[in-house]
């Protein structure tokens, strides 16, 4: 599976949006096939890829050496175990290839990374293969800490069967590389299920559509606010991250100055009508259990 991805193949894989991405008629066509637009009386959000309208385009800035605890999207130049722990995800769905994000988290078997559901399988679709994390990567494709094959994928079964966005997340058990486990040569973020809804969270990717280009570690912070369309569990936060963040961990109790923190939610979707908030799904039991069978896997 290394030898798929060359450099080559790397820098030209497509950065993944969501599942649904909004089509010039209106409609949501998935990676694989069409899914339903879902819309409320009172408001007409839209569920959208994450691509952000022209008019953002050079509204991000890069980041100061001590981290802001609201910005919706500066360049993460602080280090710390994030920068090691967060990495890029490759993999093909139907033939095509892309990229996410995702983060390793503490296990069991010491092989786990969580990201996005949309990012290990389609839906109801078809599973991503070719799947390959690289933890820390770096500027010009550089894989400071090696590469990472998915020996084992997980969705949540509201996932499997239906892509419902309030389970939208993914387990990896990885393979190891040179006889090392992931965990034991980046370290590991620390994961929390049925947490307090709102509060103060850092959420980190590598998005790859303008303004961004997927060289850099990226980071929004702020307060998370519960979905005002009503159209998922999920909560927000203000974020111009793009297509290519997918999967990308948002952490609570989080110290800047360590780069350590709780994984409680990731970047799943945003609204059409909204590119400056990004939406995470909410970790409860149902997820709990998915990390159960990862982390013995």
């Amino acid at each position: 599976m290394l030898d798929y991805w060359t450099p080559e193949r790397m820098a030209k894989a497509l950065p993944i949006g969501l599942l649904d991405i909004v089509t010039d008629d209106g409609l949501l066509s998935g990676l694989t096939g069409d899914a339903d637009l879902r819309t409320t009386p009172e408001l007409t959000g839209r569920k959208a890829d994450l691509t952000v309208p022209r008019e953002l385009v050079g509204t991000h800035r890069m980041a100061a050496a001590r981290p802001d605890t609201s910005t919706i999207g500066a360049r993460w130049m602080t280090g710390g175990l994030v920068s090691r722990t967060t990495g890029r995800v490759f993999l093909t769905v139907a033939g095509a290839d892309f990229v996410c994000s995702a983060s390793t988290v503490r296990s069991a078997n010491r092989d786990v990374v969580v990201t996005a559901g949309h990012c290990v399988k389609d839906g109801a679709g078809a599973w991503a293969a070719n799947w390959t994390f690289v933890p820390g990567y770096g500027t010009r494709g550089t894989h400071p800490y090696g590469q990472y094959t998915a020996r084992r994928m997980f969705v949540a079964g509201p996932w499997s069967r239906g892509g419902d966005d309030d389970y939208d997340v993914g387990m990896v058990a990885l393979a190891t590389s040179h006889g090392r486990h992931v965990a034991d040569v980046v370290g590991t973020q620390e994961i929390a299920f049925d947490a307090g809804r709102g509060g103060q969270a850092f959420g980190f990717g590598y998005p790859a559509d303008p303004p961004y280009d997927g060289g850099h570690l990226v980071y929004c912070a702020g307060r998370l606010k519960n979905d005002p369309y009503g159209q998922s569990r999920d909560q927000g936060l203000g974020c111009d991250m793009t297509a290519g963040s997918s999967g990308g961990p948002w952490m609570t109790k989080f110290d800047p100055a360590t780069g350590k923190g709780t994984i409680m939610s990731l970047s799943s979707f945003k609204y059409s009508d909204d590119r400056r908030t990004m939406y995470g799904p909410y970790f409860g039991q149902t997820i709990k259990a998915l990390y159960g069978t990862a982390q013995n896997a």
